[in-house]
């Protein structure tokens, strides 16, 4: 069995989509990245890749490469499950949380948490998924960013 951990953070601006856990959240603000800027579904990659020692999501789907331009975070999610499967690894659990003071993100939770498990090829029940506000402090309290961090168990299939 091996453990990892995840953490990524996006800026809030205007004019882009808030995607958040695969699901398209509706706010003001949405988040600036190079792919979709999941910053829920990035955080949970970076924990899997680093379970199995495969580095990060920057080495696998660099910010300088086009065809991960506007990139559909849950396809890269994907690969990411088929590359720890080619390694012989099976997901046991992924536990995260999404740090944003808003949008309220409970009630998508749910939605998060199947797409999800049907991107990295899991049961629902083994991601969990939380949000918490930050009361108002630092740079995600004051509402210019959204931060996600995760954490995962992997073991060999």
């Amino acid at each position: 069995m091996r453990i990892g951990h995840g953490y990524d953070v996006h800026r809030l601006v205007e004019g882009r989509k808030c995607i958040i856990g695969g699901v398209e959240i509706p706010h003001d603000l949405g988040l600036l990245g190079h792919s979709d800027a999941d910053v829920l579904t990035h955080a949970i990659m970076d924990a899997l890749l680093g379970a199995a020692a495969l580095g990060d999501i920057g080495k696998l789907f660099p910010d300088t490469a086009s065809e991960y331009k506007d990139a559909d975070s849950l396809v890269l999610a994907r690969r990411v499950a088929e590359k720890l499967h080619e390694c012989g690894y099976k997901i046991v659990n992924i536990d995260s949380t999404v740090i944003a003071q808003a949008p309220k993100l409970s009630p998508h939770i749910d939605n998060m948490r199947e797409k999800l498990a049907n991107a990295l090829c899991t049961d629902k029940e083994n991601i969990s998924v939380k949000a918490t506000t930050e009361e108002k402090l630092g740079f995600t309290g004051q509402g210019l960013g959204i931060a996600a961090h995760a954490v995962c168990l992997i073991e060999k299939a």
